[in-house]
């Protein structure tokens, strides 16, 4: 890695797989493994890849190109790229820091989940397959009702409370899983992009490896097969519903990281020639393909899962139906299954009735949409219970998931603390060893994270989820493009990129930075807003007193919560107009103090100096 050799000297990646796999790590994420494949399951399988690949063309890949070239260029953070373009954008750069600094304090939170899962992995067995002795904390019907996974999730692991208005204790085992995920990042980024650039060669890649086992498994698995066939086919009556193509473009632009600020400075340490447009055109191809290829074992798994939950159905039917027309046993089985219903319903229809038999229906059971943690710690872990070997499956899971969210928030990490160093906000006291500011970094943000290890901690981690992660990114994004295209200008953008690839921007990518990008963020940050406003934001409550239990029941937002919710949109972005009046204030004033230096209006003053110019030409 290069040193510092003067105050413009920037550090360099060792070789260019280290910064393509950093890119990589930091754009491929968990919500690759668990957002991606639940958008395709409520949107109609294969039909929500058509709007899915429309805004990665017109979308996503511009506005990666344009943050990989603005970086290598001017070889600043993002707070040091925007002040140069033009010092009224300014606080886009703060915008980026903010935006980052909250995403990664609830994203480390979950890499906390998934440690304390993977810590649990090795028992026999495992603690999420049976019900506890013990159920003092719901009562002795809380497991029965629900199910092991379930309460191991919702009891064990969060101790949730039933309101978001209800904090709970403070969850001491989380409290270690906290400390020890923000231990790792430290550790991992103890000296910058040289310890980061070696920790990425194993979480940017180890993921793949356990993605590559879990689909040679989840193939194998009974009813993946239908699994597959639900994600691959196409229902395009979806893609009339407007909801789609919003969802479908706010997905793929969070998937990419971009307006993070992380990519621009993960850039700015490239050499200047270097042909940042080939590189962006591959992180976003390489992370929807990931996205694609992550959906595979996925919906085989979902497959699996609704298959033995069928069976399950089954089952329970037959042992109902065999009792009560007194059959001998085995003479309903799960392959004839469907032939007696039938015989039963039509012969039979009173006394068919008053067995209020369960509805088994495959397609209802495939169509059950799970995502987020759900996906990760409820259906992931009950799957992986009835694998033989779960113990392996589950250690194997876990870990990819960590590798997954390690290599992303190394981009967040980057993201606070270039800009803290352009912006001169870190003390000077720090050891030489932590000059980068990491540990403070992480301090600050385990102590905020402490909320989330309360027991209303999920309901916490759910809202900044939803709302630091959406509105602010979009208009950071589009703020992005104004400054390149409208301060800097599309023709000294054009030298830029000619200087550092040898060509210039072809037509394509001038289009979508000129008109279709801008133009398509304006909209779905628009249709956002509107689509928000609509309804007032509700969430789901695990309560076991809900007369629907186990099922979630879903409530309104108290009021101080939702203005909390504002503030998370609004506090990340207000950075950027007061920066801009700040510096037009500014200009104006220094225009007012030269006008009062010359002071045009002293007439004296005027005819002096106009006889003393005229004093010195003769």
């Amino acid at each position: 890695m290069g040193k510092d050799a003067g105050p413009e000297e920037r550090p360099k990646w060792d070789n260019k797989a280290q910064y393509l796999l950093t890119c990589i790590g930091f754009a491929v994420g968990i919500g690759n493994v668990w957002r991606f494949p639940y958008l395709c399951q409520i949107y109609g399988g294969g039909a929500f890849l058509i709007p899915y690949l429309i805004a990665l063309v017109f979308e996503g890949l511009p506005l990666l190109f344009l943050e990989l070239a603005v970086g290598q260029r001017l070889r600043k953070g993002s707070v040091g790229v925007w002040k140069t373009i033009n010092p009224v954008i300014g606080g886009v750069g703060i915008g980026c820091l903010i935006v980052s600094f909250l995403v990664g304090v609830f994203y480390n939170t979950i890499l906390a989940w998934v440690l304390w899962y993977f810590f649990h992995s090795f028992q026999e067995p495992l603690p999420w397959s049976t019900c506890p002795l013990n159920e003092s904390r719901t009562g002795e019907t809380g497991c029965k009702k629900s199910t092991p996974v379930n309460y191991f999730w919702y009891r064990e692991t969060l101790n949730i409370t039933p309101d978001i208005e209800i904090s709970g204790s403070v969850e001491w085992g989380m409290v270690i899983c906290l400390a020890s995920a923000w231990c790792i990042v430290y550790i991992c980024f103890i000296k910058g992009i040289d310890s980061m650039g070696k920790a990425v060669y194993v979480t940017s890649t180890f993921p793949y490896l356990v993605l590559t086992i879990f689909l040679i498994r989840a193939l194998t698995l009974p009813g993946a097969t239908d699994g597959l066939l639900y994600l691959f086919t196409p229902d395009w009556q979806t893609l009339k519903n407007p909801r789609v193509w919003l969802d479908a473009a706010t997905q793929i632009f969070f998937s990419l990281s971009v307006a993070f600020g992380g990519l621009i400075s993960f850039s700015s340490y490239n050499e200047e020639k270097n042909n940042c447009e080939r590189d962006a055109v591959l992180v976003g191809v390489i992370n929807s393909a990931t996205s694609l290829y992550a959906s595979i074992p996925v919906f085989s798994i979902l497959g699996f899962k609704a298959t033995t939950a069928l069976n399950a159905c089954k089952d329970e039917n037959i042992l109902a139906l065999t009792n009560h027309f007194e059959f001998s046993d085995q003479n309903i089985t799960l392959q004839n299954y469907d032939y007696w219903y039938e015989y039963l319903n039509t012969t039979y229809p009173g006394k068919f009735q008053s067995l209020s038999l369960r509805e088994c229906d495959l397609q209802k059971l495939l169509k059950q949409s799970v995502s987020g943690t759900g996906l990760a710690f409820i259906v992931f872990t009950e799957a992986v219970i009835s694998m033989p070997g779960s113990q392996v499956w589950a250690v194997l899971f876990f870990v990819m998931l960590f590798s997954l969210g390690l290599s992303s928030m190394f981009g967040n990490i980057e993201g606070v603390l270039s800009p803290l160093n352009e912006l001169k906000l870190l003390p000077r006291w720090i050891p030489k060893e932590l000059t980068s500011g990491t540990s403070i970094i992480c301090l600050i943000s385990f102590l905020v994270a402490l909320l989330f290890t309360l027991s209303s901690g999920n309901y916490w981690v759910e809202v900044f989820n939803g709302y630091v992660g959406s509105v602010p990114l979009l208009i950071i994004a589009l703020f992005e493009i104004i400054g390149v295209i409208y301060f800097r200008g599309m023709k000294t953008f054009s030298d830029d990129i000619y200087i550092m690839t040898g060509k210039r921007p072809n037509i394509f990518w001038k289009a979508c930075w000129m008109v279709i990008s801008p133009l398509l963020l304006l909209v779905v940050f628009v249709a956002y807003v509107i689509v928000q406003a609509q309804t007032r934001p509700t969430y789901q409550a695990w309560n076991p007193d809900y007369e629907k239990f186990p099922e979630t029941e879903q409530k309104l937002y108290p009021d101080w919560v939702f203005a909390i919710i504002i503030l998370l949109c609004v506090v990340p972005v207000i950075s950027i107009p007061l920066v801009a009046l700040y510096q037009l204030l500014r200009g104006r004033f220094r225009k007012s103090s030269v006008g009062m230096e010359l002071n045009p209006y002293d007439n004296d003053a005027f005819v002096t100096d106009t006889q003393e110019q005229k004093t010195q030409r003769a």
